[in-house]
């Protein structure tokens, strides 16, 4: 598939590819419960309840489903995803025979008229915008024909219930607000779903090519350790073959060549076995400051100042946390961010207690507005006050809020008083990120 069968920033087929959201066999099972539910609902009216319906027609229109549904069980694999058109068809086709089959019987005053209901959400659930408003438009149209004309709705005794014009009116106009209501709901949810799934997996992107990083230094370590063997091996093959070359022999000088080379391997690779032995400390924890510290520092220099202030609070020393991740990277984009937004400066203040560790990040911009700070942390949410649009996708943000809250932290975000800027507050419980007193 070509990049361009994707949408990834939004749209109707929001990371969703061209052939479909809908299955057949959830569509051919669907149909069959509503073939089920049809014979049985018109053999309890006509023969127990004894309305007398146009039987023959009611049971032909039925037969009809079924006789598509067999074929598109015998003709289709039922694991293929239906291509957009071909859901729009299937759902239109079932609401054109279930309008067929209530003008039959009742039409609007036929009390079953609310199941039209069904194909419109499944549509908006599972199709882009201009195919489930094609679904809603069929099932309107369908409900003015039945307005227009349709069977009386049969009654006790072989008569027949007619009422007012302007209570099928009425009944005509609720139809079409619930169908609307439930069509626009029912695209909120799976659209706040379908944002929700892509940030998520975004979260889940970040997340894992951070923690191959993190990786990286047992990964040399390791590799320093298996190919010190066979480095050995050849270095002592290698002076072997000097020791039975002849001096004056053309062949002592690549000899000695590959005894020297090989030597310069094993020293490169004790250097970096050494390195990562001196660095492991270093490396699996951090203290407070430089955690702080190292989230900052890709951030200076492009604009506003960023400045890192630690609070003494008299709760003993600094804390040492683990080397998380997460941690990491949630205050460095939560700085990031606030570098993006700010007129000239960006502190970063840490402090602790016995219980918990703080970090704040406040900026001099403009800060959130109160519909935005409302949202904030929710994917695809951008726009601070004079600034619409900044930030891409508004991603960032949540991804981040997201991995802190991953590590145990809480994230709060708020405005400073008066003409102040914005402010990102992080607590993490100390048992979740710092490192045992035992080991550090």
């Amino acid at each position: 598939m070509s990049e361009s069968d994707w949408d990834p920033y939004g749209g109707d087929a929001h990371l969703t590819p061209v052939f479909g959201r809908l299955r057949l066999r959830t569509l051919v099972m669907l149909r069959w419960l509503a073939v089920g539910g049809q014979t049985l609902t018109i053999l309890i009216v006509h023969f127990v309840v004894g309305f007398e319906l146009p039987i023959g027609f009611c049971l032909g229109l039925i037969a009809m489903s079924a006789l598509v549904n067999t074929w598109l069980t015998l003709a289709v694999p039922p694991q293929k995803f239906a291509r957009d058109w071909e859901a729009f068809a299937q759902l239109g086709f079932d609401i054109l025979q279930m309008c067929a089959l209530l003008t039959l019987t009742g039409g609007l005053q036929n009390p079953f008229i609310v199941m039209l209901a069904a194909p419109i959400i499944i549509a908006v659930a599972a199709l882009p915008a201009h195919w489930s408003g094609g679904v809603a438009a069929v099932a309107i149209s369908g409900t003015g024909a039945m307005w227009l004309w349709s069977l009386p709705l049969p009654w006790y005794g072989g008569d027949t219930l007619d009422l007012p014009g302007m209570y099928v009116f009425g009944l005509w106009a609720a139809i079409f607000i619930a169908v609307a209501f439930t069509a626009v709901y029912s695209w909120r949810v799976s659209q706040e779903g379908k944002r929700m799934a892509t940030a998520l997996a975004a979260t889940q992107s970040v997340l894992s090519r951070e923690q191959r990083l993190s990786a990286l230094g047992a990964l040399s370590a390791a590799a320093a350790h298996e190919l010190g063997t066979p480095l050995a091996t050849i270095q002592l093959t290698a002076k072997e073959m000097l020791r039975e070359i002849e001096a004056d022999s053309p062949l002592a000088e690549d000899a000695d060549l590959l005894v020297t080379q090989a030597r310069r391997c094993r020293d490169i690779l004790k250097r970096l076995g050494e390195v990562q032995e001196a660095s492991d400390e270093r490396h699996d924890r951090i203290e407070f400051l430089a955690a702080l510290e190292e989230a900052s520092v890709p951030l200076r220099g492009l604009g506003p100042v960023v400045t890192v202030e630690l609070s003494e609070t008299g709760d003993g020393d600094a804390p040492v946390l683990r080397r998380i991740p997460e941690l990491l990277y949630g205050i460095g984009n939560f700085i990031e961010n606030s570098v993006d937004f700010a007129a000239s400066r960006v502190v970063v203040e840490g402090r602790w207690d016995r219980s918990n560790i703080y970090v704040r990040v406040v900026d001099d911009g403009s800060g959130f507005t109160s519909d935005i700070l409302s949202k904030i942390g929710e994917p695809y949410v951008t726009t601070r006050s004079g600034t619409p649009g900044q930030g891409g996708l508004g991603l960032g943000v949540f991804i981040a809020k997201t991995m802190i809250e991953k590590s145990g932290g809480v994230v709060r975000f708020d405005n400073a008083p008066g003409p102040g800027g914005a402010i990102v507050a992080i607590r993490w419980p100390r048992k979740r990120v710092e490192v045992p007193p035992a080991l550090g």
